[in-house]
């Protein structure tokens, strides 16, 4: 088999597992505020854990990671992106319901910038030691989940911004639904227009950078 195919398949395969991670992460972040806040729904379907199959969908977590893979290796930049099932919270207190949205809401772009920074304490270790491969590996995680921290607070339904839009502007759950059928289309259209995509990547190298320097502090002192 050619070489150069299986270090393509080898950085495809790593970038997937990162992905997997993050995204699962990000959902896990939903379920566990959520259930912290006192919401049973996400327990009682199994949501509150970070095994992977129980946030896995189809499209989101297997066809379009793929996609975006296949069409970032080479590029220097792991713009991948995908999204898991949707954890489902039953806001059954009206009192609470807000509030619990939006906590749950912020749960999961939290946990993408949590595993962040767990990404950047691992790259300061492994710069430290030496180890070129896994320091690579960890850079890959550190812009993974700031693409999709980045993502899910574009205020478009039915990411994670849009939660918070909708109670800015006090939108209604029939309007907000509507949008949502279209809210994947609009997403990919703005991250390929490219005007938006470079505004999407300024930011993402951005948020990305402030882990990377908190790596290199890291890296100074246990060096």
């Amino acid at each position: 088999m050619n070489p150069d195919l299986l270090t393509q398949i080898r950085e495809g395969g790593i970038l997937y597992v990162l992905l997997l991670i993050a995204v699962t992460m990000h959902e896990f972040g939903h379920a566990f505020f959520a259930d912290k806040l006192g919401d049973p729904l996400p327990r009682l379907q199994d949501r509150v854990t970070v095994n992977p199959l129980a946030h896995m969908d189809a499209m989101g977590t297997v066809v379009l990671p793929i996609i975006t893979i296949a069409l970032s290796i080479g590029t220097g930049f792991p713009m991948v992106f995908g999204w898991g099932k949707p954890v489902e919270i039953s806001l059954s207190n009206p009192k609470t319901r807000k509030r619990v949205d939006i906590i749950s809401t912020a749960g999961g772009v939290s946990m993408n910038l949590a595993v962040a920074l767990a990404s950047a304490a691992a790259l300061a270790v492994f710069f430290a030691l030496g180890w070129d491969d896994l320091r690579e590996v960890a850079l890959q995680s550190i812009y993974i989940n700031c693409v999709l921290f980045v993502i899910n607070m574009i205020p478009i339904p039915p990411l994670d911004g849009s939660r918070f839009l909708k109670y800015a502007v006090d939108m209604s759950e029939q309007t907000y639904a509507a949008i949502s059928r279209y809210g994947i289309l609009i997403l990919l259209l703005i991250v390929n227009i490219p005007f938006t995509a470079s505004i999407f990547m300024f930011i993402t190298r951005a948020i990305a950078a402030v882990f990377i320097y908190i790596a290199a502090a890291i890296a100074q002192i246990i060096t």
